[in-house]
C-alpha cells in the first residue's frame, strides 16, 4: 500500500512536473535554467546542513517520539536561519565569481525555501514512519499543480528566470500548508540536547555522507558554470534532469519505502536481504530498458518536445541515461546499510567514491564539458560496485551484520 502511494505521489508529481518543465522550456531561455542550476547549488548544500541526517535519524530510531521530532525541527529551524543569512551576505561574492549579477537578488529570494524545507523534513519523516504516503501524494501533487501554473503565467508575462524562482518558492509554500493540515504532529516547545545528540551519533555519518556527495555531484555544474558560461550549464542541467526524473519517479519510490520497512526489520537479516534482493530486480526490470529507449531517441524527443534550441543537451542526455540505468544497485544496497545502522560504513564507501570520482574528473576537465559529464558517467559505472561489496556474503558479516 505505502508503495503504491508512493508511486502515485511520484509519477504524479513528477509527471505534471515534466510538462511544467517542458512549457518553461520553450517560453524562457538555456541560460535562464543555467541561473537557476547554480542557485540550486547552494541552496542544495544548505539544505544537506540543514536536514539530512537527522531526518534519516529519525525514521530508523524505533522510540523517536515528540521530543525527538520537537527538539530536531527547532535545530532545524536555527540552521535555516544561519544558512540564508550566509548565502544573503555572500550573494554578491558569488555573483562576481561567476560573472552573472542577476545571480543577487535571484539568490536572496530563493533561498527563502529553506525554511520550509526545514519544516517538510519533519513531516516527511513522520509520513514516512507511520507508511502515511497516501497524505504526501495529495501534498505534492497539489503543490506542483498550483506552482507549475504559477511559473507558467510568470514566464508567459515575460520576466524570464523569476518565472522559475516563483515555481520553485509556490511548490514549497504549498505543500507545507498541505502538510500542515493533513499531517497530525504539531511541534511542541520540548527540546532535549541528549536527544539531539543521540541522534546525531547516528545521523553525522549520513550528514557528512550526503554533504559529500553533493558537493561531488554539484562540482560538476560549478565547473561548467566557471570554464564556461549559464547557457551551457542550462544544456547540461535539461540533459540531466529528464532521464533524473524518471529514475525519481520509479527507483526513487522504491526506495522512500523500502528503508522505513528495512529499519522495521533491521533485526531479521535474512528478510533484509530478500527485500533488497526485490527491490533491485523490482527497479532495474523497468529502468534498465526505459533508460535505453530514451537514449536511443533523444534527439528526435528534444527536437519535438523542447525545440531546436535544445539540441546540444542530447548528448548529455544520453550520457546520463547510461549513468542512471544502473542507479537501483546504488540506492538499494546504500538502504540497507543504513537501515541496519551502519551509517559507519555508508560514510567509508562515499569517501572511497568521492575519491575516485575527483581523479576521473581530475583528468575529463582538460578535454571540454563533454567529457566531464562522460567521466560522470564512468565514475557511476565503478561505483555501483563498490556500493555493493559490503552486502555480499564474504564482506557483510565484517561491515554490516557483526
Amino acid at each position: 500500500s505505502g508503495l503504491f502511494w508512493k508511486l502515485m505521489e511520484r509519477c504524479g508529481t513528477q509527471g505534471v512536473q515534466l510538462i511544467v518543465q517542458i512549457v518553461l522550456a520553450r517560453l524562457l531561455l538555456p541560460e535562464d535554467f543555467g541561473i537557476i542550476a547554480l542557485i540550486t547549488i547552494f541552496i542544495s548544500i544548505s539544505n544537506v546542513l540543514i536536514h539530512t541526517g537527522f531526518n534519516t535519524a529519525l525514521i530508523q530510531k524505533k522510540d523517536a517520539d515528540q521530543i525527538d521530532f520537537s527538539s530536531v525541527f527547532y535545530l532545524s529551524l536555527f540552521v535555516a536561519g544561519i544558512a540564508y543569512m550566509v548565502l544573503f551576505f555572500a550573494a554578491p561574492l558569488i555573483a562576481v565569481f561567476f560573472r552573472e549579477s542577476q545571480l543577487i537578488p535571484v539568490l536572496r529570494v530563493l533561498s527563502v525555501v529553506l525554511f520550509f524545507g526545514a519544516l517538510n523534513s519533519i513531516q516527511n519523516a513522520v509520513v514516512s514512519r507511520g507508511m502515511q504516503f497516501k497524505k504526501l501524494f495529495f501534498s505534492s501533487l497539489g503543490a506542483i499543480l498550483i506552482s507549475g501554473t504559477v511559473g507558467i503565467m510568470i514566464a508567459y508575462a515575460g520576466y524570464g528566470v523569476w518565472a522559475l524562482v516563483g515555481q520553485q518558492l509556490t511548490n514549497q509554500l504549498i505543500m507545507s500548508v498541505i502538510l500542515w493540515f493533513t499531517v497530525k504532529w504539531r511541534p511542541r516547545l520540548l527540546f532535549s540536547l541528549l536527544r539531539v545528540r543521540g541522534l546525531f551519533s547516528y545521523g553525522w555519518k549520513l550528514l557528512m555522507s550526503s554533504l559529500i556527495d553533493t558537493l561531488y555531484m554539484d562540482l560538476r555544474s560549478l565547473i561548467i558554470g566557471k570554464l564556461y558560461n549559464a547557457e551551457m550549464l542550462g544544456f547540461y542541467n535539461r540533459g540531466k534532469t529528464f532521464p533524473s526524473l524518471m529514475v525519481t519517479n520509479i527507483n526513487g519510490s522504491i526506495q522512500s519505502v523500502i528503508f522505513p520497512a528495512l529499519s522495521l526489520h533491521q533485526d531479521d537479516r535474512q528478510r533484509v536481504k530478500s527485500m533488497v534482493r526485490r527491490s533491485i530486480v523490482t527497479s532495474s526490470f523497468i529502468l534498465f530498458p526505459l533508460m535505453v529507449g530514451l537514449a536511443v531517441v533523444a534527439e528526435p524527443l528534444v527536437k519535438i518536445v523542447l525545440t531546436d534550441k535544445w539540441l546540444p543537451c542530447v548528448p548529455f542526455l544520453q550520457i546520463y541515461c547510461a549513468s542512471y540505468a544502473l542507479w537501483p544497485i546504488h540506492t538499494a544496497n546504500l538502504q540497507a546499510i543504513n537501515a541496519l545502522g551502519r551509517s559507519d560504513v555508508f560514510l567509508k564507501l562515499e569517501i572511497i567514491k568521492k575519491i575516485m570520482g575527483l581523479a576521473i574528473l581530475g583528468v575529463t576537465v582538460f578535454y571540454g564539458v563533454y567529457a566531464i559529464a562522460l567521466g560522470g558517467a564512468v565514475s557511476g559505472v565503478i561505483s555501483t560496485f563498490i556500493n555493493s561489496y559490503p552486502n555480499t556474503e564474504v564482506a557483510s558479516k565484517y561491515y554490516v551484520y557483526y
